[in-house]
């Protein structure tokens, strides 16, 4: 989206310089890698970048403008924006983009699943909407993402944006819907995900709560705690989902659930159910799938339509990747991150693989905080009702390991490994034909070294 160059300086607070050299409207670019001719680009600063530093080769590849923190930065004779901080003046344009946007919004967060109810949404709203849906790719969900998202959509190409937002601090959520300003929002759920940086779990629910803070439209997990204790505090009703209808389903107004092969929407005391191929794995995915269908619905896609869609939706990459590798062995690569309710949700769907042996390779949890060695130990007692063999490593691979004994997991059972390249090792010594193996953990463990290592 442009942002007219008035509005653009009114809403960062700019100092222009050279305002005759300056375009008409801004098409902003961080990246001179991307960057075209015409662009003006945002000098952001990260942790081991500084934007500031590639302002020369910005302008060899057709810069038009600059916005900037320095000035001696400016170049002479170039249109430059001055600004107190470029990330905020980047979250300020994309802002303005999203007035100047007039088709409509719909925004996921939540502790996990939501990079994954992200793709199955799209790819639901494409029955309607065609090429005409605008998503995130991967998981770009910051303040920085969320920003680049505003900054590329258009009237002329998009009607629908899906916003995925992360938190890993409180009020992040609230930060990101200033800015996107959804109709409807998605919780998918409420765990434990930054619980150390966030303080407490009720500062986690209320900065994942905050999505509701500009009036969007909810819609929210059935089966989450937290989702169902805070309902009441919405102005409208919400629109509920869950993988199974819940045992108090018939009290909620609006619900819609995957039974079986069968997909059910009430709302208002008509209900309406289709006979539909649910090809994803895992309880949780099935979860991620109904808030997607529910989200679909509340964007007016009929349900018909999405039955047509439902068996073609494919989780992204790095959730429960099934990867086979030498001697008959088969790796499930579900290691993009990690906390406890995601931990325990893999588990339950690798228990009813079929295998020789359900072998798990866990790596440790990060930034939980107080809680860290309780959910440990949790998570290592869930294990180990679910696996043969439980591979531990990381910070806490000796409560992993003491949950799963306190469970009645046998000594001999628990392998505890150094890093990636012994619990590799390992995997080819032992695992025979038939085993199945699950890598999961924080994705400061980097568990694709063990994929790498075990490929033919």
């Amino acid at each position: 989206m442009n942002v007219p160059l008035e509005t653009a300086v009114k809403v960062t607070g700019a100092t222009l310089d050279n305002r005759d050299a300056a375009p008409a409207a801004l098409q902003v670019s961080t990246d001179t890698r991307t960057l075209q001719p015409g662009d003006t680009f945002l000098a952001l600063r990260g942790e081991r970048y500084d934007g500031h530093d590639f302002v020369a080769q910005a302008l060899s590849r057709g810069a038009a403008m600059f916005v900037v923190e320095h000035s001696d930065a400016r170049i002479p004779k170039v249109a430059t924006m001055l600004v107190q901080d470029t990330k905020a003046a980047y979250m300020a344009l994309a802002g303005a983009a999203r007035t100047l946007f007039g088709g409509r919004v719909i925004a996921i967060t939540g502790s996990t699943g939501k990079t994954t109810t992200k793709s199955f949404l799209a790819a639901l709203l494409a029955t309607k909407y065609g090429d005409r849906v605008l998503a995130a790719p991967e998981n770009e969900n910051n303040e920085i993402g969320v920003s680049k998202l505003l900054l590329n959509a258009s009237d002329a190409e998009h009607d629908v944006l899906v916003v995925e937002m992360g938190a890993r601090h409180y009020g992040d959520v609230a930060a990101l819907v200033e800015i996107a300003r959804p109709q409807i929002g998605i919780i998918t759920n409420i765990g434990e995900a930054h619980l150390e940086i966030m303080g407490s779990r009720e500062r986690l629910e209320e900065t994942k709560w905050g999505i509701f803070c500009g009036g969007a439209r909810s819609v929210l997990n059935a089966g989450d705690e937290a989702s169902r204790r805070r309902a009441s505090l919405l102005t409208r009703p919400p629109h509920w989902f869950a993988a199974e209808p819940p045992s108090d389903g018939a009290q909620l107004e609006t619900l819609t659930t995957l039974k079986g092969d069968c997909v059910i929407h009430r709302s208002r005391g008509r209900s309406v159910e289709d006979a539909v191929e649910v090809r994803v794995t895992g309880r949780h995915n099935r979860e991620n799938l109904a808030a997607a269908i529910a989200g679909a619905l509340e964007l007016d896609v009929p349900l018909e339509r999405l039955v047509s869609v439902i068996p073609n939706v494919e989780l992204p990459k790095g959730r429960y990747d099934r990867i086979p590798v030498a001697h008959g062995v088969q790796l499930i690569y579900d290691a993009y991150n990690a906390n406890a309710s995601g931990m325990i949700a893999a588990l339950d769907a690798f228990a009813l693989e079929q295998a020789s042996r359900r072998i798990a390779m866990l790596a440790s949890m990060a930034e939980l905080g107080d809680e860290s060695s309780a959910l440990h130990e949790r998570v290592g007692a869930h294990a180990a009702g679910r696996v043969d063999v439980l591979l531990v490593q990381g910070e806490f691979a000796d409560e992993l390991a003491r949950g799963a004994r306190r469970a009645g997991m046998r000594l001999e059972q628990i392998v505890s490994v150094p890093a990636n390249a012994h619990a590799a090792r390992w995997l080819r010594e032992h695992a025979r034909q038939g085993d199945v193996v699950l890598l999961k953990g924080s994705r400061k463990y980097k568990l694709e070294e063990i994929v790498e290592e075990l490929r033919p």
